[in-house]
């Protein structure tokens, strides 16, 4: 199937193959006839699925069709997501793939300072990518009105969660027309998620596109059973003797990964810990840190580490196994990335067992399992 043959039109086609984008990827396939139909969406899928373009091209298509017949001005898309990084990307595809029309759109967000923010939105705009913040606190000064929004945009609404942003949308969305397209996407579906989605959907299509239970052949995997008090020391030894350049940790919980980067720059081993109770700036910087090799270890929760991503990671630990069999796949497919080796080593705790069991139910694999060199003491 090609996007041609998902009936988009000409000057939104023409865009898309000049950048070698001729293939819809499986959410594509699936979400942009129903969006193009009008019909709700309830989208699962992780980052990287292409899921950008599922919601942005049938948008831009259905107003630039729509400009002839319905040429009245404001904002007609919303799209909320809930990083400064999330929303830059998402208005560069949409800077791609409306090339060839005349749909205006701009980005905004916060952290810098508003006014050509606001000279953008004076100038008049078809679509709008916002965090939450920033978004109500123009819509607060009188910069933005939405009355004339006819898609809305959910996305990654279970990071919205983790981050605090719920509320925030919660009181946007009595200010949104109730005549509305709403297209919501989240990779998990915690019930927080659940409820919020059946309270903005009116008969949505769900989308869906399963993680992959394949793992990547040059990642070596190995198993630690652990006493749960002892992970701490086992993760310092384990540094301390490997002295890998870049390692990756991954907590279940954000107190979990404060208390992991405080226990190991306590042992000096340069950490940092990333999760949504941290600001934006902290987040970043963390980030720029581990990718220019200032900090050796990064401790990460799922939602936290999805727009990490950099070729020659060494390795992964799973401090914490998770609850969930495939985010063990997503997890250790950060390394062993661009033809690079990777190992990724997990500690077992006793109450983790049937965690671990139904990982290698998923995987196929029965993971080695290695000598615990502190529980033996």
């Amino acid at each position: 199937m090609t996007f041609k043959e998902l009936n988009i039109i000409e000057p939104i086609w023409k865009a898309l193959n000049e950048k070698g984008y001729t293939i819809p990827t499986p959410i594509q396939q699936q979400a942009i006839t129903p969006v193009l139909n009008n019909r709700d969406i309830m989208g699962l899928a992780q980052t990287g699925t292409g899921k950008t373009a599922a919601f942005a091209i049938p948008i831009i298509q259905m107003l630039y069709l729509g400009q002839k017949t319905n040429p009245q001005k404001g904002i007609k898309a919303l799209i909320i997501t809930p990083t400064r990084e999330l929303a830059i990307q998402i208005s560069d595809c949409i800077n791609e793939y409306a090339k060839y029309t005349n749909i205006r759109h701009t980005v905004i967000f916060g952290g810098v300072k508003q006014q050509a923010q606001t000279d953008a939105l004076r100038k008049g705009v078809d679509i709008l990518v916002a965090t939450p913040g920033r978004l109500l606190d123009l819509m607060n000064q009188g910069f933005i009105n939405l009355d004339s929004v006819r898609h809305f945009v959910l996305d990654e609404a279970d990071r919205m969660l983790d981050m605090g942003f719920i509320h925030d949308i919660k009181r946007l969305l009595p200010k949104l027309p109730k005549q509305k397209q709403t297209l919501f996407f989240s990779a998990t579906m915690p019930p927080a998620i659940a409820t919020l989605s059946q309270s903005m959907l009116n008969r949505p299509v769900r989308v869906e596109v399963a993680p992959t239970s394949s793992v990547v052949d040059s990642i070596e995997q190995q198993v630690y059973y652990v006493e749960k008090q002892e992970k701490n020391n086992l993760l310092i030894q384990l540094l301390n003797e490997k002295r890998p350049q870049s390692v990756l940790v991954f907590s279940r919980t954000k107190h979990g990964a404060d208390k992991i980067a405080k226990h190991l720059c306590k042992a000096g081993i340069g950490s940092e810990a990333i999760h949504g109770n941290k600001s934006q700036n902290a987040r970043q910087r963390a980030l720029t840190n581990f990718k220019s090799n200032k900090t050796q270890v990064l401790i990460a929760t799922d939602i936290a580490a999805r727009g990490i991503d950099i070729n020659q990671l060494e390795l992964v630990i799973n401090y914490d196994l998770p609850e969930v069999p495939e985010t063990y796949v997503h997890r250790i497919g950060r390394t062993g990335r661009a033809g690079n080796a990777g190992t990724a080593l997990s500690f077992c705790a006793q109450d983790e067992r049937p965690l671990l069991k139904d990982i290698q139910k998923l995987t196929g694999l029965r993971l080695p399992a290695i000598q615990c060199p502190v529980c033996s003491r």
